[in-house]
């Protein structure tokens, strides 16, 4: 089976990586590439198909190995891998490269609550480091004289922005937002069904179908299509003896035809998938249990075209706006009046589909200043969307958009 590697990935990539390896006269590359977008776009796989295309070699490092009870030891970790592919290109003649899948999940601060570790601390050190000199690194407690083999570093993740700035700026990492266009996603989901020979036309119809899926969707897709015979192996066989027919049986594997391919079957099947994820978006079992949560009555609060509504009160019963409606006024004041904090959180239409929000204040009791910064912010990001979060103890217990953007209201 091919796969499908998107131009534009394969470009960057190779650029980044060949750059890395180039005594270039009087030039300073970044040593860091970071390779965000949203989740489930198949970053991480295309990365494989680039290291196999050029065929170098590769070190890879998760986010769960940027914590440790002990302090320091991912930040000698990190160091012991980048000598790891060092010696790699010593050994075998070959190019190298350092990946760290999903690097903002182990080092990212997402919010005011994120637990910002010494760990945290030194990962991001440790990689600044090595960013600004390739080619000395140590080991702890020991110091090798001989320089460092130069290897280019890889960063994949959902949102950077969360990571510490220093990190990220120009000179050490170079930023690649990772979004497939159509023509990217027809090719890669081509790929996952070459083997099943789908026609073109509907991989085609499949994908303009589901224009919001990720590429994972479409793999999840087709191992979907083999449940029926599954379960008819599992009735054929008896749930008691399944175990022992698929583990260590001396009788032969068992044999799966092809399923059915047709374009309706997979966007019937698309389509229940599709549901689904709606459910466990709506559903939110946790809201039945917790009488706090389920007692919010959460939902958009939509500002007043009219330009001079009457004025609301704040929750110090003094007059506080003229510009937003008392119904926000009002989700303010029982967020305060319940003694929770009040938190002001904003994103753009991009990370918006990635659910990664940014804290623009956060208040507690004083509802004049609440909404003479929600007012503000307003203002300052007419563009973006807007929501109110209600905290008791740390746990958020209402989320409340009051504002989104007006090109998105269009319809």
């Amino acid at each position: 089976m091919s796969y499908y590697i998107a131009p534009r990935f394969l470009d960057k990539l190779a650029v980044h990586i060949t750059k890395n390896y180039l005594a270039l006269p009087n030039v300073k590359a970044p040593l860091i590439l970071g390779i965000h977008g949203r989740k489930g776009e198949g970053k991480s796989f295309q990365c494989d198909l680039v290291f196999e295309r050029m065929g170098l070699e590769a070190v890879y490092m998760s986010a769960g190995e940027l914590e440790s009870p002990d302090a320091g030891d991912p930040g000698r970790l990190i160091r012991l891998r980048y000598r790891e592919a060092g010696e790699l290109v010593k050994v075998r003649g070959k190019m190298a490269v350092l990946l760290i899948n999903d690097f903002d999940a182990g080092a990212g601060r997402v919010d005011q609550f994120t637990q910002y570790t010494v760990n945290t601390q030194l990962v991001h050190g440790t990689l600044m480091n090595i960013a600004d000199n390739p080619t000395n690194v140590q080991l702890p407690g020991s110091y090798d004289a001989e320089p460092t083999q130069r290897i280019p570093i890889i960063l994949t993740g959902n949102d950077f922005s969360t990571l510490y700035a220093p990190l990220t700026r120009d000179g050490r990492m170079d930023k690649f937002f990772w979004e497939p266009d159509r023509d990217d996603r027809v090719g890669i989901v081509s790929g996952i069904f070459e083997i099943d020979q789908v026609a073109q036309r509907d991989i085609e119809q499949l994908v303009d179908h589901f224009p919001d899926q990720s590429i994972d969707f479409f793999g999840a897709l087709r191992s979907r299509l083999y449940d029926e015979q599954i379960r008819r192996l599992i009735d054929d066989v008896g749930l008691d003896r399944i175990s022992q027919r698929v583990v260590n049986s001396t009788e032969k594997p068992p044999e799966f035809r092809r399923p059915d391919f047709s374009l309706p079957h997979l966007l019937e099947v698309g389509a229940a998938m599709v549901r689904e994820q709606k459910r466990l978006q709506e559903l939110r079992l946790v809201e039945e249990y917790n009488q706090t949560i389920k007692n919010r009555g959460l939902g958009e609060i939509k500002m007043t075209p009219d330009p001079e509504p009457e004025p609301a009160r704040s929750y110090s019963g003094r007059p506080s706006s003229t510009r937003l409606t008392s119904e926000i006024v009002g989700e303010v004041n029982r967020i305060l009046g319940q003694g929770q904090r009040l938190g002001i959180e904003v994103v753009d239409d991009r990370r918006f589909k990635m659910n990664s929000w940014s804290c623009y204040g956060m208040f507690e009791g004083d509802g004049a200043a609440a909404i003479a910064a929600l007012e503000t912010c307003l203002n300052e990001h007419q563009k973006d969307y807007i929501r109110l979060v209600g905290i008791r103890d740390r746990q958020r217990v209402t989320e409340t958009i009051v504002h989104r953007p007006a090109y998105n209201h269009a319809g």
